[in-house]
């Protein structure tokens, strides 16, 4: 070291104490699961030379195949269907795509040894497309998450899953990181934001199966292909989903900031209902008057259009918004009402305070 004059001792201690800090963080807001479960795996430090025989060996045993029947989203569906999951955990926490387990009456767990365990979906939220279910089996293997991937364009990448419900277990492919912090509309009408893009190929079945760096730890979720394109799929970014772990396995829910009303794709279906005009926005509801939106003005039936001037098509859109408003106390919102077109400001909402 440079500081000639600071004994052995005193560098000694030092250096142990930030070894500690790295590799043993203290809970905090930042590190969430680390107060509620201690058991989830966090990537301590990244290494990205693993051959991929190695990165298949160390998180092959944490995907699972998550089988489901119920009654069909669409028409053009069966009553069975097959997707992919991730342990989270030890005690049976498994990470998946919300819409797998759209309709569905039951879900059934395969390991990959071959076990079959009932499972029961404790949490879901459609506008990240994550849910987790739940199992009791001894023995489960957690993944390593990396709570905020260091990526970069090119680097390669590995999925795995269980595409098209082929026996045998979890298919392994193999791509590059193709771009990042991409964003796409679902089919249901939502956008889904903070995806990486990858070209490693993913097929029907391979949702909710984890995106993988060259260190084995675990960077996303698979959840999504470009339908009219080759090479083009997508996966939830871990630095998104990272943050409402806790919140899922405490609440069931994501936690979200409390807006005193409640925003609703418009949708042309909602639209007739309400006998509204306009061809994108949110539709507000169940607003509460004692709140600032309504004391600033927002009406039952008003429909918001822009936040800080990004327009807005549906409630994701509204979220993401929102989210990167950054620390700024207020925000606008562009409204169309009975009276015409308005923008009001109110006060940046807030996270509701943390229940025990």
């Amino acid at each position: 070291m440079k500081h000639a004059y600071v004994s052995q001792t005193y560098g000694f201690i030092l250096l142990l104490s930030l070894l500690c800090l790295f590799f043993f963080p203290v809970a905090s807001l930042n590190n969430p699961i680390a107060c509620a479960n201690p058991s989830v795996p966090l990537a301590a430090q990244e290494n990205k030379s693993l051959s991929v025989p190695a990165v298949v060996a160390k998180v092959r045993p944490s995907v699972v195949t998550i089988l489901t029947r119920g009654v069909p989203a669409a028409p053009s569906q069966g009553q069975s269907g097959s997707g992919s999951g991730l342990i989270i955990d030890e005690s049976g926490y498994i990470l998946t795509n919300n819409h797998l387990l759209a309709g569905v009456k039951s879900v059934v767990v395969g390991l990959s040894t071959g076990r079959l365990i009932p499972g029961r979906v404790v949490a879901r939220d459609f506008l990240l497309d994550l849910a987790l279910v739940k199992i009791t089996a001894p023995d489960l293997v957690p993944a390593t998450l990396s709570q905020v991937p260091s990526l970069d364009i090119g680097e390669a990448v590995v999925a795995i899953g269980n595409p098209l419900a082929i026996k045998g277990g979890p298919t392994v492919t193999v791509g590059v990181v193709s771009a990042l912090d991409r964003s796409v509309l679902t089919p249901d009408g939502e956008s889904l934001y903070d995806l990486i893009q990858t070209d490693a190929a993913i097929n029907p079945g391979n949702s909710g199966g984890p995106l993988v760096d060259l260190s084995g730890q675990v960077i996303g979720i698979n959840v999504i292909i470009a339908p009219s394109a080759q090479a083009i799929s997508y996966a939830i970014s871990m630095e998104a989903i990272y943050p409402h772990i806790q919140s899922m396995i405490m609440r069931g829910s994501v936690l979200r900031p409390q807006l005193g009303f409640t925003p609703v794709t418009l949708t042309p279906s909602i639209m007739a209902s309400f006998g509204l005009e306009g061809d994108r926005g949110v539709l507000v509801l169940n607003v509460d008057t004692s709140k600032p939106p309504a004391l600033a003005g927002l009406q039952q039936g008003d429909i918001i259009t822009a936040l800080d001037n990004h327009q807005l098509y549906n409630v994701g859109d509204f979220w993401n918004a929102l989210r990167r408003s950054g620390d700024q106390p207020t925000i606008q919102l562009a409204i169309q009402g009975k009276a015409g077109q308005s923008t009001i400001t109110i006060p940046k909402p807030t996270l509701p305070k943390a229940t025990p």
